[in-house]
């Protein structure tokens, strides 16, 4: 009986240590000229409330990238989310007061493509096409 209990342990720990795999989340937005050195200097020192709502809503390996295409520049956001309920964490960090402080300061440099801007956001949503695990 000692050992079948023991044997259900082991099992059950080693189901719990088992981490489910990360759903990936990538968007695009446009970056305003006259404002990418603002933009830059704040996430090279991003504010660590910021950070820590980002752990907190379960976001790891998240990334921003910039690129300019035809004197245009474009900013690529990439973030791994380990959590079970996306939508709800989102809103957690959006209702966030140091969050929404940092996004006073990050949205007016960012240039919306028309489809997000027609639902009032700063980011576009992107298609996965292709992963290499």
């Amino acid at each position: 009986m000692k050992t079948a209990l023991c044997l259900l342990f082991a099992v059950l720990l080693a189901g719990c240590a088992t981490p489910t795999a990360p759903q990936r989340y990538a968007w695009i937005t446009g970056l305003k000229t006259d404002q990418a050195a603002r933009y830059e200097g704040l996430h090279a020192h991003p504010w660590p409330g910021v950070n820590k709502m980002i752990k907190e809503c379960h976001i790891q390996n998240f990334s921003i990238h910039e690129r300019e295409i035809n004197g245009r520049l474009y900013l690529f956001a990439y973030l791994e989310y380990t959590g079970k309920d996306f939508d709800a964490d989102m809103k957690r960090m959006a209702a966030d007061p140091e969050t929404q402080r940092w996004w006073r300061e990050t949205d007016p440099c960012q240039s919306p493509f028309p489809d997000a801007a027609a639902k009032g956001k700063i980011w576009s949503d992107t298609k996965e096409v292709y992963f290499l695990p």
